[in-house]
C-alpha cells in the first residue's frame, strides 16, 4: 500500500466519482481505477459498489476511509514539522473557509500574505461551515473560517472579523413588506442547512418575530451566488452577506430591506490538539492583523 494509492481512495469516496477524482488530482482516469483495484485485489477486500455510472462505498471502504484520512494527516503533519526547518522559506498552507468568506472576504488577504511569503502554497477548500469544521477536525485543512460559532469541543476558534445580513429581493420594499406577519408568509429563496449564513438568518428572523421552521421555502440552494440569482429573477426574498449583495444593490437589480440586523462574527477554527506549523502561526497572524486593518 502506497501514500498515492490512498490520496487516491480518499479523493474517490469523497467525490464518488472517477473521473471528478483523477481531474482534481491531475492524473488520468485508468491510474485512479488501477490504484482502487490494485488496493482491493491486494487486500481481498471491495471497497466500492458500482452503481451504474457512479460508485458508493461499501461499509468497509467506509470504515477504511476513517483511517486513510488520519495517516494522511499524519503524513502531512510530519511534512509540516520539516518545512518548519526552513523557517518559512517553503511549505504549504491548507485553508478552507466557508463560501462566502472564501469567495469575498478572503481572497485579498491571501493575496497580500502571499506577496509577504511568496515561497508559501496556499491550498484553498471551500464548503459550508459544517463542512469546514469537519475539515479542520480531520486534519485535512491546518486553518478555517466559518461564518459563525461551531460547537464542537476539539476546536478552537476567535473572532476574526465582522459581517452584516441584508434581507433583498428584485423590487423596492415598503414598510408594510417588511412586517413579520408580511415575511411569515413571503416566498423564501434559502441557503442549505448546514450554511452558516442560513443559521445567522435563522437567528436574526427569530429576534424580529419570524418563524424560521414556518417560512415558505420555494428554493433551498447550495451557494450564495446561486440564491442571489434567483433573487434576481424574482422568485422571491433572501437574506445575504452584505459582501454578496453589494455589486446588485449598486446595479439596481436588487433592494434591501428597512430592516438593521445585528453584526454576525467571522470565526477562525484549527484544532487545538494538532501540531501547528511556523507558516500556519504567520497566516493566523496575518489575518488578525489584516482584519484589524479593514475594520
Amino acid at each position: 500500500m502506497t501514500l498515492e494509492q490512498l490520496r487516491i481512495f480518499v479523493c474517490v469516496a469523497e467525490r464518488e466519482h472517477m473521473t471528478d477524482a483523477a481531474r482534481t488530482l491531475h492524473v488520468t482516469q485508468s491510474a485512479v481505477s488501477a490504484a482502487i483495484a490494485a488496493l482491493e485485489a491486494r487486500h481481498g477486500v471491495r471497497l466500492f459498489h458500482r452503481v451504474g455510472r457512479g460508485i458508493v462505498l461499501t461499509e468497509a471502504g467506509s470504515l477504511f476511509l476513517a483511517e486513510a484520512r488520519i495517516i494522511l494527516a499524519r503524513v502531512a503533519a510530519a511534512e509540516a514539522m520539516l518545512d518548519d526547518l526552513s523557517g518559512l522559506k517553503r511549505g504549504t498552507l491548507r485553508v478552507v473557509a466557508s463560501q462566502t468568506i472564501a469567495a469575498y472576504w478572503l481572497p485579498p488577504a491571501l493575496a497580500a500574505f502571499r506577496a509577504r511569503f511568496p515561497h508559501l502554497e496556499i491550498v484553498l477548500e471551500i464548503g459550508n461551515t459544517m463542512q469546514v469544521a469537519a475539515h479542520v477536525q480531520a486534519g485535512q485543512s491546518d486553518f478555517g473560517i466559518v461564518e459563525g460559532k461551531v460547537d464542537n469541543p476539539v476546536l478552537a476558534q476567535w473572532p476574526i472579523a465582522q459581517d452584516r445580513l441584508v434581507l433583498v429581493r428584485s423590487t423596492p420594499f415598503d414598510a408594510q413588506s417588511c412586517t413579520p406577519e408580511a415575511l411569515q408568509k413571503t416566498d423564501w429563496v434559502m441557503r442549505e442547512q448546514g450554511s452558516g449564513t442560513r443559521s445567522t438568518l435563522d437567528e436574526c428572523l427569530r429576534q424580529s418575530g419570524v418563524d424560521p421552521e414556518k417560512l415558505i421555502e420555494v428554493l433551498v440552494l447550495p451557494s450564495n451566488e446561486s440564491v442571489r440569482t434567483a433573487v434576481e429573477a424574482g422568485a422571491g426574498i433572501a437574506g445575504l452577506s452584505s459582501l454578496v449583495v453589494a455589486p446588485a444593490l449598486a446595479a439596481g437589480t436588487l433592494y434591501a430591506a428597512p430592516l438593521a440586523f445585528g453584526p454576525r462574527e467571522f470565526f477562525g477554527l484549527r484544532h487545538k490538539e494538532r501540531y501547528r506549523s511556523q507558516a500556519v502561526e504567520a497566516l493566523t497572524d496575518f489575518i488578525a492583523q489584516y482584519s484589524a486593518q479593514q475594520g
